[in-house]
């Protein structure tokens, strides 16, 4: 086994390859870890398995455009969106992705490296929750002074 295979197999992060198509082509033990499909279950599946469906339309035009121009807008960007888990249920991922072209210059593969986000994700909204009402309490003080 290659250097590479060992890592895509003992990262603990989840590693996703697709297609031009969107169909998943490597799907690692993080991925099987995170998503809780078994990598027999996801090759030659869409990423619509882990792609909430109200975020499907925006996810495929952009998957899409990328194949077309070649091109990401966010290459060494972290990206964080929900996902879905095999029972269904959503939570957080954080991930980048990258291009893999072949000899043509034309993408082939889309790659991503994801963890699971979630505790970030919760911790972050109670912040702006709580920021939200201390601005309210403090405009209701200010209309009182």
């Amino acid at each position: 086994m290659s250097i590479s295979e060992r890592i895509i197999r003992e990262s603990a992060d989840a590693i996703v390859v697709a297609g031009a198509d969107g169909k998943i082509e490597l799907w690692n033990p993080g991925a099987e870890r995170m998503f809780g499909f078994a990598e027999a279950e996801s090759l030659g599946q869409s990423l619509d398995l882990i792609v909430p469906e109200k975020q499907r339309e925006r996810h495929w035009a952009g998957y899409h455009e990328v194949m077309r121009t070649g091109q990401t807008h966010y290459g060494d960007q972290v990206l964080r969106v929900p996902a879905l888990k095999k029972d269904g249920s959503r939570f957080s991922i954080a991930f980048t992705v990258g291009l893999l072209k072949g000899a043509g210059g034309q993408v082939e593969w889309i790659f991503a490296i994801m963890r699971d986000d979630t505790e970030t994700f919760n911790t972050q909204k109670a912040l702006r929750d709580r920021v939200k009402e201390l601005e309210h309490a403090l405009e209701g003080t200010k209309a009182k002074g």
